[in-house]
């Protein structure tokens, strides 16, 4: 961190704490902490001095004092159960029990002065209510009487009963979180998981775990360890509950701009509790998924779900400290399809590839281990450590054309610590927190030798189709990527002005980002069936390898410092409306962008002696070539954020809600990280003259002959020798990177019905400046197309053939992908309470979403800017989308449990290219999906039943549970025919364009019974 921005950072950080001190402050809850608020009316004769928050499973206490008015304000408090202890000048009040939730700013007024009430109904969740009263004896506190203070924010709560009761597969946490408006969780081939929030992708999301970021900052699916994995991020048996905004946080959240998630683990108590686990499912227990079926019936592979755990947590010194851990395992067996793109039918194909086409088995592994330990050494500090080691491996493989020798071994290692101190005051409480992280994802293939892609080319009039057959040989993945440091955050929060608590806080981060991309190291040769008018699969078009320059080292690092400030004001104006207004701000300098020197040679590459191709091209290569020192670190991540409550009555039960806000995230060091792979390990590219059918390149250093000899390492040697660039890409990022962020803004109403709440909504949310990598490569003129539309003899391709001599393809990145996303939600809400033993959380979103460019997908090389990609529609999110989910006690000791969910087609897009007319159309259009008006169905039930074992202790049982995943079977098929070309069914594709192809389903599971046992004392 230089000089100049150490001191703009420790003037703005000063700036906040003096406004900390300075400012009217109001109370908010902390990321995954819990506030309370409200005012105590006593008797002039018996004033209430001060009021104690215990909870109950722990006897951990907050005192806070009650000011002359009679408010009092607990700003940070664990979410868990509680009970209020009011001293008075004479003797002590104390209430009943209630529950707070994490992320929830709660109120509850007290009136000391009338005779007491009765008990409301008691519910296992806060609602909106009104006040706790009583002259003498206990308080009545009750969850109807406890308001919520919710803001601008758009999102919902899982609680621990949904955690357990609610059916799953996986065992993940976040399996629920799509209850929440605007959120999907998506379940990919292979098992992999990830969120995604409105039209933006998944590296936009972060989730919190006792209010530590568990980000991404190398890979794509935005939690460290979930890039490519059937595996969990936490052992749900840690989690306690969590809370899932998708639009519109505070201030306290960072590097997130679609979903943030807010998780809290549980902690021992003064009791011992434990409990363990089995799962298991295999082929025996599921239904024939539809490639086991047709076009022939086999028998089904083998599939085997194995998961198992334990948790174990009580007391070290009684009300003093307490332990928890946790641990939780799975052995799987999955299945996976390998077909032809685009619906080829094998049985079309040379009997020698019909052998690698079929339905196949993966193997998978993984051990999460989770421990906390709590000390509570007065009753103002509470410090708490906690520590989790993740180990996963397997053979990893996704449906698709890949046969199965082409497989990888997946390896994921995750350590992460964390040591916190929270001490309270009178009126403030500081929160610190340190905590370390070691994340590693290292793939390598499973087989090594020569590999082979075979294409296949359609033509329908003038627009021709390309797309992939097969691919056979040595496995191409060979990746080690993660993160390793150490962060620092601490907030601040001060309680002592009436109807304000403001919040300051600040964090840094030093962390090592880590890449090896060393992919190919098996050699790719490519085929294009069609040559000859026969099916070839002897001549390849392409050799693409990787190799070393030189003695460069592989081995990318980048020494990152990140810092962010910020700062929340949550604001009663009136006992009715509540502002909630922050600004945080976010910088990170990333050494390995900022300090990179492409070489001599690279710089060579594109001059205009060597590539006058650039000349006269539409975009300047000065601009994405460093010298060292033109590169700047973008300090503009300012965030304004504005939230709003307005009570139409006194106990809350009616309210609007709104708020804008702006966040940033970052870019992604994947990308940021190819420019400097580029110049010490780079994938090599040579064409062969005369064997590519649609895209004939000119004769030279890259353009050769081909010759068997090239099938051998030697060979592949002599052709690195026989050319200065070797064959290999130049990458280039622009010098003036900018941070993708997204504008937010939301308008809803809240109310409550008893006992059921509900909730409509609006959201607008844009995302800009996201990372594009872009083709560079111009034709001799500077033209990105043919400049001669007269002629047909050519087609709009990219230009790819056009490369500097030597070398393969220019490509450059910068900022410029955007999507937007407006929402019309309805979200129905019935808590669940032992008076009304049953629950419901159902939500309906309709969105119109838009991007410029296929949702997920980063390199755009099919224009020469990305502003010349035309606005459709989102290909990645469903127009309507309903989820609801529910559980119920019955009179026989059985709870039912239910999850169903249900979308609209997703929306897909393809180019056309044609000669005559000369051009290239990105065009869209639904999928079939289901067959009818639908695109995705599926209903989950379950069935648990808990058989107490009161001879051993009162809390000691069994619990046996049944799992029915995908109760209808619904066949959720994930391809579908993207030629728009296609328009003639023939024995080869008896599809056309948008109808489904083949019968793969992709990570949906055919109707599954899940088998479960456990005991709990």
């Amino acid at each position: 961190m230089n000089k100049t921005v150490f001191r703009a950072a420790l003037i703005a950080a000063t700036t906040l704490a003096a406004g900390a001190m300075l400012a009217p402050v109001a109370a908010t809850a902390q990321v995954g902490q819990a506030s309370l608020r409200g005012r105590i009316t006593s008797p002039t004769s018996n004033a209430a001095t001060e009021v104690s928050a215990i909870e109950v499973a722990t006897n951990y206490r907050r005192t806070v004092p009650i000011a002359a008015d009679g408010t009092y304000n607990f700003a940070s408090l664990r979410a868990g159960t509680y009970r209020l202890e009011v001293k008075l000048q004479n003797g002590t009040r104390n209430s009943d029990e209630f529950t707070l939730r994490v992320g929830q700013n709660a109120g509850l007024d007290i009136d000391l002065t009338t005779a007491p009430t009765q008990p409301a109904e008691a519910t296992e969740e806060t609602t909106p209510g009104g006040t706790a009263q009583g002259e003498g004896g206990d308080i009545i506190v009750t969850g109807s009487r406890i308001r919520s203070l919710a803001g601008g924010q758009v999102g919902i709560n899982i609680t621990q009963r949904l955690i357990e009761q609610l059916p799953q597969n996986n065992r993940n946490f976040l399996a629920f979180a799509d209850l929440a408006p605007g959120v999907r969780f998506v379940e990919g081939e292979g098992g992999q998981a990830r969120i995604q929030g409105g039209a933006q992708d998944s590296r936009t999301v972060n989730v919190f775990i006792d209010g530590v970021s568990q980000k991404d900052y190398v890979l794509k699916n935005g939690i460290t360890g979930q890039d490519s994995t059937p595996g969990n991020p936490f052992p749900q048996l840690a989690i306690g509950e969590y809370q899932v905004l998708s639009s519109n946080y505070k201030a306290e959240f960072d590097q997130v701009s679609s979903v943030a998630i807010t998780a809290t683990t549980k902690s021992g108590t003064n009791a011992f509790h434990g409990e363990g686990f089995i799962d298991y499912t295999d082929q025996k227990l599921r239904a024939r998924r539809p490639t086991e079926i047709y076009p022939t019936k086999i028998d089904k592979v083998t599939t085997t779900n194995k998961q198992f755990g334990g948790a174990l947590g009580g007391p070290i010194v009684k009300d003093v400290a307490h332990f928890f851990v946790s641990y939780e395992g799975k052995r799987i067996d999955s299945p996976y399809d390998v077909r032809p793109d685009n619906g080829v039918l094998p049985s079309s194909l040379p009997s020698q590839l019909q052998q690698y086409y079929g339905t196949f088995s993966q193997r998978f592994n993984e051990d999460l281990y989770f421990g906390k330990i709590d000390i509570v050494p007065t009753d103002a500090d509470l410090i708490e450590f906690t520590g989790k080691y993740r180990n996963e491996s397997g053979v990893q493989i996704g449906t698709g054309i890949a046969a199965a020798e082409t497989a990888t071994a997946n390896r994921v290692k995750e350590w992460r610590g964390m040591a916190r101190w929270q001490h309270t005051a009178d009126n403030w409480i500081n929160d610190a927190r340190l905590s370390y992280e070691d994340v590693s994802w290292f793939p390598s293939p499973i087989t090594d030798g020569n590999a082979s892609l075979y294409r296949t080319t359609q033509i329908n009039g003038t627009a021709t189709s390309t797309f992939n057959l097969l691919r056979i040989g040595g496995g191409g993945n060979f990746q080690d990527k993660g993160q390793k440091g150490w962060t620092f955050q601490d907030d601040f929060t001060w309680t002592g002005i009436e109807r304000h608590t403001i919040k300051v806080g600040g964090k840094a981060k030093w962390v090592r980002l880590n890449s090896v991309q060393q992919n190919l190291s098996n050699p790719l040769f490519s085929y294009d069936t069609t040559l000859g008018g026969g099916f070839n699969t002897t001549l390849p078009y392409r050799l693409e390898f990787g190799a070393a320059i030189g003695d460069a080292d592989p081995a990318i690092r980048s020494n990152n410092f990140q810092f962010g400030i910020y700062a929340q004001d949550d604001w009663d104006v009136t006992d009715r409306l509540t502002l909630n207004i922050g600004l945080r701000w976010d910088y990170e300098r990333t050494p390995a962008y900022l300090d990179y020197v492409p070489s001599a040679a690279q710089v060579a590459a594109v001059s205009s002696i060597n590539y006058p191709n650039l000349n006269n091209a539409d975009y300047d290569i000065n601009d994405y070539i460093s010298n060292g020192s033109n590169r700047k670190t973008f300090k503009g991540a300012f965030q304004p954020r504005l939230g709003f409550t307005y009570r139409f009555d006194e106990a809350g039960r009616f309210s609007m809600f709104g708020g804008y806000g702006r966040s940033y995230d970052r870019n992604q060091f994947d990308f940021l990280q190819q420019e400097l792979a580029q110049g010490a390990y780079a994938t090599r590219v040579f064409n062969f003259i005369g064997n590519d059918t649609q895209n004939p390149c000119t004769a030279g250093s890259t353009c050769i002959a081909w010759d068997p000899v090239y099938l051998t390492p030697e060979g592949r040697q002599r052709l690195l020798a026989g050319t200065s660039g070797g064959g290999r890409e130049l990458r280039f990022i622009n010098n003036d990177l900018k941070v993708p962020y997204s504008d937010q803004f939301s308008l809803g109403l809240r109310g409550r019905f008893s006992p059921v709440e509900l909730e409509v909504g609006y959201t607008h949310i844009e995302s800009k400046d996201g990372f594009v990598y872009l083709l560079g490569n111009r034709r001799p003129d500077g033209s990105f197309f043919y400049n001669d539309p007269a002629s047909a003899t050519d087609v709009p391709n990219s230009p790819f053939n056009f490369t500097p001599p030597g070398f393969n393809s220019i490509i450059i990145g910068s900022n410029g992908l955007e999507t937007s996303s407006d929402a019309a939600y309805v979200k129905l809400t019935k808590t669940y309470s032992a008076a009304s033993p049953w629950s419901l959380d159902a939500t309906y979103t309709y969105t119109e979403a838009t991007e410029n460019r296929q949702f997920g997908e980063t390199f755009s090389l099919d224009y020469p800017s990305i502003n010349d990609y035309p606005v459709l529609r989102s290909s990645g999110v469903p127009r309507h989308r309903f989820v609801a989910a529910g559980s119920v006690d019955t009179p026989i000791g059985v709870t039912l449990s239910a999850k169903f969910q249900i979308e609209s087609p997703l929306y897909q897009k393809a180019f056309i290219n044609s000669a005559v007319p000369f051009e290239r159309v990105l065009i869209g259009g639904f999928r079939d999906s289901l067959g009818d008006i639908w695109g995705r169905r599926q209903l989950d039930v379950a069935v648990t039943k808990y058989i107490p074992l009161g001879f051993i202790t009162d809390d000691t049982r069994i619990r046996l549970r049944v799992d029915i995943i995908n109760l209808m079977n619904d066949r959720n098929y994930v391809d579908f025919n993207n030629n728009p070309a296609d328009n003639v069914r023939d024995a080869g594709s008896p599809t056309v364009y948008g109808e489904r192809v083949g019968y793969s389903i992709g990570g949906n599971q055919p109707r599954t019974i899940k088998l479960s046992a456990g005991f709990s004392f």
